[in-house]
């Protein structure tokens, strides 16, 4: 950190209540950290880490970054969905030539779908209360 002369693109990507800061830092050697923790303990799960690293594969830009992730909100798919979200979206500010495979892949679109909220007279945002008719 007593480097100022550390350069990164920076970019947000978002997903239920998760919110990812990324930032790739160019010259690196491909090591991935989520909130200071190295990314394959940070999500035990294969999946998760194939997903936080598939923008980078399919790009073939694995080696050219390292890449720092603060990432609050949310449960770990919601955390790994925006992690994606914000790699693709650093990715175009670093090349915008990979625009057309990122988006062809779908890792562009921001899923919107968020939780409903609960409504009064509801046990829930849709569960109404036990009705009996006698």
């Amino acid at each position: 950190m007593a480097d100022k002369q550390t350069t990164y693109i920076e970019a947000v990507g978002r997903r239920k209540e998760a919110v990812a800061r990324v930032r790739l830092h160019h010259g690196g050697t491909g090591k991935i950290t989520v909130n200071d923790k190295d990314y394959d303990k940070y999500f035990p799960v294969t999946f998760m880490q194939e997903k936080v690293t598939s923008p980078l594969k399919k790009t073939d830009t694995q080696q050219l970054f390292d890449i720092t992730v603060l990432v609050k909100g949310g449960g770990m798919h919601g955390q790994a969905d925006s992690i994606l979200l914000g790699v693709a979206r650093a990715l175009i500010d670093f090349n915008p030539e990979l625009r057309a495979t990122l988006k062809s892949l779908g890792y562009l679109r921001r899923d919107a779908r968020v939780r409903e909220r609960k409504k009064f007279g509801k046990r829930g945002a849709r569960r109404s209360p036990q009705w009996s008719k006698r």
